[in-house]
């Protein structure tokens, strides 16, 4: 048996510190990468296929920083910017792992010819540097993409303040889409014990990133009885907005694109749903000037007011609706623009109406432990829909390129089959197998 397979095996079987440290680490394992010298590929064509572009194969093993720890990867997901990473937009990811190689030399080995893609996931700490406190090799773990220098004054104000944050996986290399990674300590959380690996490994960025927007001291700061319109909310961040809001005392309208999709935020708890296909809106769909108007009058039909709070990440196609139906005083926060960066909207619904734009990017190291704190109080379950192998890696972000999914994509990488890493299946068996698969009827 390889060392590689021989340190995986145990560290599936759950092994204690002493036999994980007594098996070697190996010099090479397996991931999923894209290759520096393949920018360009999709110049001029209008589908940018990720799996021409997002490799699986053997790598090498990077050297250990003494903040670092080498995590066995059990299962991995699929983020947007893994699409954007294999499509080398809006820019190649080489520059990022360039400009980060320039810091140093822990940073220097970032910058390869090769991006180890992933910013998810979840397995078990196999080594840790030697300035590493907290954490011991055994310990079962769910990983933070925040890359957070703590000797960055501003990290101690708020980490996602740090002029060298990044984005793990994604604006750094060795990230989580293959049988190993490299993390640095403070990206480390207890993994919830009643959780599958490829359940908990597939929360993290898109969970805590609802968070800070909706309930952390950085976002919009629901209350009980806010209004919430969530744009996408059977989709990877709006299918945990909708728990949060439901959670928080607050009241979700959902916007989705089809009648199985209201059926799945109508058995979260969403009772306010609008299927924005059914809105009769023309050739310009919600970007007509009059968009904001018809969706205005479908959420007050349904609510009897406008949302204080609209939870923004698709950009360019619902922008303007959003800022228009928003109430005065109301809050817009957005995270993203999966449909374009470029954004559209009347100014003065805007201003005169004293509304506010918040941008919210990630979250930082506690939002990202209070998060995953919900999970474990199962006040939060997974949004988890479909499940690919290591060799599937491509599939799987193809997958959420062409959004042939909802909620979340998982790839397994050190587990051999799905519903391996459930430590409390008592705790499982009382939340109940119909809300932790919700996603997966």
């Amino acid at each position: 048996m390889a060392q590689s397979d021989a340190l995986l095996q145990a560290a599936r079987e759950g092994a204690g510190e002493r036999e994980l440290l007594d098996i070697d680490l190996p010099a090479r394992f397996r991931a999923a990468f894209t290759r520096k010298e393949e920018v360009g590929i999709f110049e001029g064509e209008t589908d940018k296929d990720v799996r021409r572009s997002l490799h699986v194969g053997e790598v090498d093993m990077p050297e250990l920083a003494p903040d670092e720890c080498v995590v066995a990867v059990m299962s991995a997901a699929i983020n947007f910017n893994t699409v954007w990473s294999a499509i080398f937009e809006p820019m190649p990811t080489f520059a990022f792992l360039e400009r980060f190689g320039r810091r140093g030399w822990n940073a220097s080995r970032h910058d390869l010819p090769y991006h180890i893609l992933g910013s998810d996931g979840a397995g078990v700490v196999v080594r840790t540097g030697a300035g590493v406190k907290n954490w011991k090799v055994g310990d079962r773990v769910v990983l933070s993409p925040s890359y957070v220098d703590e000797e960055d004054h501003g990290s101690y104000d708020d980490g996602m303040m740090s002029e060298t944050q990044l984005a793990w996986g994604f604006e750094t290399n060795f990230g989580s889409l293959g049988e190993y990674c490299i993390v640095k300590a403070n990206q480390l959380i207890h993994k919830p014990k009643h959780l599958t690996w490829e359940e908990a490994g597939s929360n993290t960025l898109c969970a805590a990133t609802a968070y800070r927007m909706l309930v952390g001291s950085h976002g919009a700061r629901m209350k009980q009885g806010d209004i919430v319109l969530i744009w996408g909310a059977t989709g990877g961040l709006g299918s945990y907005a909708t728990q949060l809001v439901k959670n928080g005392g607050g009241i979700p309208v959902a916007v989705v694109s089809s009648e199985a999709k209201a059926d799945i935020v109508r058995a979260q708890g969403c009772e306010h749903i609008i299927n924005r296909n059914a809105l009769d809106l023309g050739e310009q769909g919600l970007r007509h000037p009059k968009a904001g108007r018809v969706l205005g009058e479908a959420i007050r039909r349904l609510v009897g007011e406008d949302p204080g709070i609209t939870f923004e990440y698709l950009g360019r196609e619902t922008f303007g609706a959003s800022v228009y139906v928003t109430k005065r005083g109301g809050k817009i926060v957005t995270c993203g623009s999966s449909t374009g960066f470029r954004h559209e909207y009347d100014n003065r619904y805007l201003w005169m109406r004293l509304k506010s734009i918040i941008g919210s990017h990630g979250f930082n190291y506690h939002e990202a432990v209070q998060t995953n704190r919900l999970f474990s109080l199962g006040m939060l379950h997974p949004t988890l829909s479909k499940v690919f192998p290591l060799e599937g890696a491509g599939d799987a972000t193809r997958a959420v390129q062409t959004n042939a999914h909802i909620g979340k994509v998982a790839v397994l990488c050190g587990a051999t089959a799905e519903g391996q890493g459930v430590d409390d299946p008592e705790m499982r068996e009382r939340i109940g197998e119909e809300k932790l698969n919700l996603y997966r009827r």
